[in-house]
């Protein structure tokens, strides 16, 4: 069963994506000689841990209001109380 309204009209969106070209997919990939170049950030010596961590919301909200890299600056006053 065939659906009443369709057509055999082939119907383009002028917003649809472009076709995708073997010049785009060669771009899609950085090399150097035979070695992949690693996009985004490098990988850390020191990886860190996820952890799911409590803390007051007055504490989380002085950090934040210093700005970005408040959770490195938490880190840093852990690892201080710690004496790391």
């Amino acid at each position: 069963m065939t659906n009443a309204k369709s057509t055999d009209v082939n119907w383009s969106d002028p917003d649809d994506a472009p076709k995708l070209t073997q010049a785009w997919a060669d771009g899609a990939n950085a090399y150097r000689g035979t070695t992949l170049v690693r996009r985004g950030r490098p990988k850390l010596e020191q990886t860190k841990r996820h952890v799911s961590l409590r803390l007051d919301d007055d504490v989380v909200e002085k950090f934040k209001a210093e700005g970005p890299g408040w959770q490195s600056r938490i880190n840093a006053a852990l690892r201080t109380a710690a004496r790391l």
